[in-house]
């Protein structure tokens, strides 16, 4: 049976973090040196996690959170943290078993990672979903169609970045191309807000859900927008 162009990206995405750059995540992530340029991905990646973060109560206890595409779960650690319990689910096993072996004890909330699909039905309901950088790889229709599956296990707020169609942006793709492939992640699938907006508000998944907060983070190499989608 062939695949569906959901699915075809979800394979490169996992051939990816699994097989080709496992050892440029793990530094990425980590605190180990890196050069001048993935240095800025990380601080970018670094403000746009806090920024998700403080869109989410001080006080997570008693609150159930999925970090769809957890990645090595920075995120779903300061959240268990904070009182959260905590379903982290990344489709890549290399990353999940980096990330349980970095996470110590995490107290007063409780942390799961878990290695499969973020729209999987069987993780079951959410107060907050959050899916940061784990959707800027799909193309907006698909974007929006995930975003309305994981909208539907969220109670209380839907967290999520994409990347924003802009000119520096569009510089950066292209002086990634000179890059060695080996080090390149899959393309990015840039949108530009308004239209995204017009988008979810057009998704059936999505009619009783209306956006709310929204971030850009521009560090060098990292350029993402984070917008929350809020019960209408």
């Amino acid at each position: 049976m062939a695949l569906l162009p959901y699915e075809q990206q979800r394979s490169r995405l996992e051939t990816y973090f699994d097989r080709t750059a496992v050892e440029a995540w793990s530094r990425l992530t980590s605190d180990a040196p890196v050069g001048r340029i993935r240095a800025t991905v990380r601080a970018g990646r670094d403000e746009m996690r806090d920024t998700l973060l403080s869109w989410l109560p001080a006080d997570l206890a008693g609150r159930r959170v999925l970090d769809a595409g957890c990645g090595t779960g920075a995120l779903a650690v300061e959240a268990a943290r904070r009182g959260a319990d905590v379903v982290a689910v990344d489709l890549s096993r290399t990353l999940v078993e980096l990330a349980r072996e970095r996470t110590g004890e995490v107290g007063p909330g409780r942390l799961e990672f878990r290695v499969g699909d973020l729209l999987d039905s069987d993780l079951g309901r959410f107060d907050h979903v959050i899916a940061m950088d784990s959707l800027i790889h799909y193309a907006p229709s698909h974007m929006a169609d995930m975003l309305a599956a994981l909208a539907g296990r969220a109670r209380s707020s839907l967290l999520f970045t994409f990347a924003p169609r802009t000119r520096a942006l569009a510089v950066m793709h292209a002086v990634g191309r000179a890059f060695p492939r080996s080090d390149r992640s899959p393309a990015l699938e840039p949108v530009a807000e308004a239209a995204l907006r017009e988008r979810l508000a057009a998704t059936p998944g999505l009619a009783g859900w209306r956006p709310g907060r929204g971030s850009r983070v521009a560090r060098g190499f990292y350029i993402s927008q984070a917008l929350e989608l809020v019960p209408a």
